[in-house]
């Protein structure tokens, strides 16, 4: 990834969010007191309400169902369409997205939903390229904030809150599963029951897909940021990155070498000197990088070359930033996207470490 996301494609966004202004908001939590967007026009009061969600700041109450909805961070826009609730505001994809600032399957959603961006029923978009907007989301006039996939801060959390009742990550910045994160939304909106059948239709989904690839069964992984023209070394991403969560989901095993190197840890990576990249040994290694140029670098590179998997051939390095996107803030949306292209190369790879043997 480039460097401003080494260690994960989100870095950039939760290093600006620590950073995020301070804003005067005294004005911001009012709304029309008949507020009804289209969100979830239409449909009955959900009896659930009031529901109350803890989060890692402490816990938040929602008291009736939700009309007007703004996400911020990944993930959660994607959870939110899925279960069919079309946002007020949503953020822009400044990494991995396209031209409309979405993705294929934000962009497929949407369309479905009758609000496509372009159309009167889209989502109003705002940038977070500077950390939390809030500015434009006060003027969405919310009265949710779904943040259950984000790396909120708590004095980001507490300056959102003054806007609208805020669902913030359970535990780990940026390492809420995306199956938790599902729940957690689908309760937040009055929809428990789908939200259920989301990730269980989700789950068959990945495991029909995958059984079409028996070779990845039991295969070790590595899953790290690799950057030979960068003197930063290697960032390995351990079991509370969604990225490792996919792959072991589907069969596959973390490396014993970062599982022990990682124990305890509540990090979503470990940094790993260059010079000790021949011990990280694995059936697989799993990298984005930002051309075919920089994959035969890593290749080629004294250090990086004498990990074991490249050794053996056994390296997945797509430049595709949509791909790393859909894996590595992973939804019910992007994950079905992603197997077509994903599993393929994962499986060839597979096929080389066991070649190798």
């Amino acid at each position: 990834m480039p460097s401003a996301v080494c260690s994960r494609s989100f870095t950039a966004r939760a290093a600006a969010v620590v950073a995020a202004v301070a804003l005067a908001l005294t004005a911001c939590s009012t709304r029309p007191a008949n507020s009804t967007a289209a969100a979830i026009s239409g449909q009955p009061a959900s009896p659930a309400f009031p529901v109350t969600i803890k989060n890692v700041f402490g816990e938040t109450t929602i008291e009736e169902q939700p009309t007007r909805v703004v996400t911020v961070s990944w993930v959660n826009d994607d959870v939110a369409l899925a279960l069919g609730v079309v946002p007020v505001g949503v953020p822009k994809n400044e990494w991995g997205g396209n031209d409309h600032g979405s993705t294929p399957w934000k962009d497929a959603a949407l369309e479905k939903l009758g609000a496509g961006f372009g159309t009167s029923k889209a989502p109003a978009q705002f940038s977070e390229a500077d950390g939390i907007n809030f500015t434009e989301i006060a003027k969405l006039n919310p009265d949710v904030i779904l943040g259950a996939y984000s790396g909120l801060t708590e004095e980001g959390y507490k300056k959102l809150s003054e806007i609208a009742p805020v669902i913030a990550q359970p535990e780990v910045a940026y390492g809420t599963p995306w199956q938790e994160s599902t729940s957690i939304i689908g309760k937040a909106l009055g929809k428990e029951a789908e939200a259920s059948k989301l990730v269980a239709d989700t789950e068959a989904t990945i495991k029909e897909k995958v059984s079409e690839y028996p070779q990845l069964t039991d295969k070790t992984f590595i899953y790290g940021n690799l950057e030979p023209a960068k003197s930063d070394g290697i960032n390995v991403y351990t079991a509370n990155d969604n990225r490792p969560r996919f792959l072991s989901s589907i069969g596959m095993k973390l490396a014993p070498v970062v599982a022990q190197n990682s124990a305890g840890s509540k990090e979503f990576f470990i940094p790993w000197s260059a010079e000790k990249a021949n011990e990280l040994a694995s059936d697989v290694f799993v990298t984005w990088v930002p051309d075919a140029k920089t994959a035969d670098g890593i290749k080629a590179d004294p250090l990086l070359g004498q990990i074991p998997a490249i050794k053996n051939g056994a390296l997945v390095a797509d430049s595709n930033n949509t791909l790393t996107l859909s894996i590595s803030a992973s939804s019910p949306l992007s994950l079905p996207w992603s197997l077509d292209t994903f599993l393929p190369q994962l499986g060839a790879a597979a096929d080389a470490a066991a070649a190798a043997q």
